[in-house]
Order: structure tokens, then sequence, then C-alpha cells
């Protein structure tokens, strides 16, 4: 992977991220050009993950402003979406949460557009390079601002934080975690993002001890989003299910929400 710039305003972004994340900085990139299997692209505040080759699908980017996250933003459903009713959203209860599994962020967003605190952990440097490009413009945007205020960030294996946050003072009431696993969608848009992130991130194959760190940790409960036909983690059993078309909910509680 190499890091390059598509415009002069991401030449100064594109360098920074090569020295932090140790990648080489190409003045000149073509996306024809294998050399490097995928580029991240800097332009005028942005991120992008691309494949390069003739035939690579489009872009990757983290994006709370527009495209699917702004519809599902105004039509998404409110309180009544699984998702909510997974975390515990009910009446005035808005718990804090610890979206252990970033990826994109975008449940992490929807989570925080329903009025919860969400702190997002990633331990991949190039996703959490995305996320904070995706963050940063969500804070500019006067549309989505306020949404974005309630979302933090850091870059960290999730098991180790999970960890380091047992001698906080203030634990995460929900701790949300959706594992990487071999997705049947056939949209263009889930194989895109699959095909890049299985080459950057990789399967997690930590899954049963990232359940564990979040059992010994969460205030309240644990969610774990799976695809409807997976089999549970490995480990203690979820105390409940939600079930819908494609994906699911295992619901680990530990005590009653307020």
């Amino acid at each position: 992977m190499a890091v390059c710039f598509a415009d002069e305003a991401g030449r100064h972004d594109a360098l920074q991220l090569s020295v932090r994340l140790g990648l080489p900085l190409l003045e000149q990139y073509d996306l024809r050009d294998q050399q490097y299997a995928q580029l991240l692209i800097c332009e005028s505040g942005s991120r992008r993950l691309q494949q390069t080759g003739r035939k690579a699908p489009g872009p990757v980017l983290a994006d709370f402003v527009s495209g699917a996250v702004a519809h599902r933003r105004k039509f998404g459903g409110g309180k009544g979406q699984m998702i909510a009713k997974a975390v515990g959203i009910k009446g005035s209860v808005r718990p804090q949460i610890a979206d252990v599994t970033a990826g994109l962020g975008r449940d992490s967003f929807v989570l925080a557009t329903l009025g919860c605190d969400v702190q997002m952990v990633e331990r991949s440097p190039i996703i959490h390079a995305l996320l904070e490009s995706g963050l940063q413009q969500a804070q500019a945007d006067p549309e989505v601002a306020d949404i974005a205020a309630r979302m933090a960030l850091v870059n960290a294996d999730s098991i180790n934080w999970l960890a380091e946050q047992q001698t906080s003072d203030q634990r995460p009431q929900v701790i949300y975690v959706d594992p990487m696993f071999p997705h049947t969608d056939k949209s263009a848009l889930v194989k895109k993002e699959m095909r890049v992130f299985r080459d950057v991130v990789g399967d997690d194959q930590d899954s049963a001890a990232l359940l564990e760190a979040a059992l010994q940790l969460a205030e309240y409960r644990v969610v774990v989003k799976r695809p409807r036909k997976a089999p549970a983690i490995e480990g203690q059993a979820p105390s409940y299910q939600l079930n819908g078309k494609s994906s699911r909910y295992d619901i680990y509680t530990l005590k009653s929400l307020l």
C-alpha cells in the first residue's frame, strides 16, 4: 500500500499520513498500475482507499454526510430500528456505547443519530485514517455536526483497550461488537468494501476473546451483530436474539438498563 494525493490541498495530509503509517508517498499515481494493491488517496480534506487495476471497484471511504448514511438518518426508522432495540434505546434511555469494531462507522453514526454517545475503537491504522477523515468532515457540516459531536475515535486493539478501561471510573454501559464474518450479500457495495477490508484488516480470529473482554467490562449489556444464519460466537450463550432479514443481534444482558 502507498499514500498519494489527488490535489495540492491533499499533499500535506498525504505527507503526514505516510510518516504516521510508515507507508511510501507517491508524487504521482495511476490506478491502472498495480505496483501497490491499494492506494490511500488524500484530496481536499478527504481520504479514500482505492484498489488498483483496470477492473478495480470504486473507492471506499467513511462518509457521514451523504449517500447511504444520509438516507438512513432521514428515513431509517428512528427508535424503531432493530439496532436501537438491541442496544436498549427506549423512552428517554440513551446508553453510552463503545463500538469496539468500528469499521467505517456506519452503525456508530446511526447510534449517535439516535442520541447515544459512542466511543469508536478501530485497530486498523488504515481504516482509522478513513474514519478520522469522515468524522472531521461531519464535524464541519452543519447538518450533522451535532451528531458527530457524540462520536469519539481511538486507534487501538479492542481487547487491549477493553482491558485498560477496567480501571476507568466510567465503564461503557453497552459494548457493541460486529466482527468480520464471511458475507453472502451480493451487492456491489458490500463486495467492494469486503474485498478491501479483507485485504487490509483480514478476518477477525479473536472474536471469542473480544466477546469475553466485552462481557468483563460492559455495565449493562453486550450486543453482537451477526449474519442471520451464522453461529453465535464461541463462549457464553446470548441471553436472547433479535432477528432481521439478513442479520441478527445476539444480546448478552448483564443487568437491566434504567
